[in-house]
């Protein structure tokens, strides 16, 4: 698992460095609630990443937090029985079995780091995380970000606002010094050296994308401005999609014909996928509840996910 972890990391580093060309995909269901799904979803993504790894480099979205607008379900690690009892002990210890699980198949896992004292738990075992749109802006984030061993994506604001990102990688690359816990528990004075593998993640904002090319072209003209690589990944689900799973697919096939048209700042895209399309909410009765079917937002079906991964090896084979 550790070896996983590693070449996973290194994997990214180069892709973001552009030594290496292939496509970046984060891509797993929106949110874990199930660990039997999860693993069922990783083996299936496991076989299709040993066929396709000369030309596509997968990493499993494992994403076990879940940042609300208002209030709802807050993600496997704080509810891990879907029933409001918040046994965030059990959520952690079955949150690290299944990230071991996924890594010990040879499978990298991104994840979204919400809770700035989760990470001295779970960082060990993850290849990539990303800071969510409604948390780049916080410095809380951009200074746990600079701990992380990791590459780290920084999501543009819910409004749509790339420069908090680009201000989030900014402040990332620097040390910082923050009050945190240690790994034996203990409250401390935590001291980074600074993560200089931060990068941006266009998903759009305020019900409009941002994936075509003037987008891309701004971001990229932003990023050097900052002195930053003009290298950017895209999430073909959010505002991107305009929250309809079934538009991920359109996103995918015009970020991949901006990549084959010589786009070279494009590096990567996540998608939002689960073993069967769409979303239900959480049942009270939890019998009722429909396996491998998303409990937050929708995805697109296990057939779309291959048939999307395909589509980008046929295109960085053409």
């Amino acid at each position: 698992a550790n070896r996983t972890v590693i070449e996973g990391r290194e994997a990214i580093k180069r892709i973001l460095r552009q030594e290496d060309h292939r496509l970046l995909v984060i891509v797993g269901p929106c949110s874990i609630h199930d660990t039997d799904a999860a693993l069922e979803y990783a083996r299936r993504l496991n076989a299709l990443r040993q066929e396709l790894q000369d030309h596509v480099c997968i990493v499993m979205r494992v994403y076990f937090e879940k940042p609300r607008t208002t209030v709802g379900w807050k993600g496997f690690i704080f509810d891990p029985h879907l029933d409001g009892s918040d046994n965030m002990v059990a959520g952690l210890a079955q949150a690290r079995q299944l990230l071991l699980d996924i890594n010990e198949m040879g499978l990298p896992a991104g994840t979204e780091t919400l809770d700035p004292i989760t990470p001295q738990y779970l960082a060990d075992l993850i290849s990539w995380a990303a800071i969510g749109a409604r948390t780049t802006e916080s410095q809380t984030h951009r200074e746990m970000a600079s701990g992380l061993s990791m590459p780290v994506g920084f999501k543009n604001s819910t409004e749509g606002v790339l420069q908090v990102a680009i201000d989030a990688m900014e402040a990332a690359r620097n040390p910082h010094t923050f009050l945190g816990v240690d790994k034996a528990g203990r409250t401390a004075v935590i001291r980074t050296q600074g993560n200089p593998w931060g990068h941006v993640v266009l998903r759009g904002g305020k019900g409009r994308p941002n994936y075509d090319p003037e987008s891309i072209d701004t971001a990229c003209q932003q990023l050097r401005q900052a002195d930053l690589e003009p290298v950017l990944m895209v999430d073909c689900s959010h505002a991107n999609s305009n929250k309809q799973h079934e538009q991920q697919e359109e996103v995918w096939g015009t970020i991949l014909k901006q990549r084959s048209e010589g786009n070279n700042a494009l590096i990567g895209m996540m998608v939002e996928s689960n073993l069967h399309e769409g979303s239900q909410k959480i049942p009270q009765d939890l019998s009722q509840l429909r396996y491998g079917v998303s409990v937050t937002d929708a995805c697109v079906n296990w057939e779309t996910t291959e048939r999307m991964l395909r589509q980008a090896c046929a295109e960085f084979v053409g």
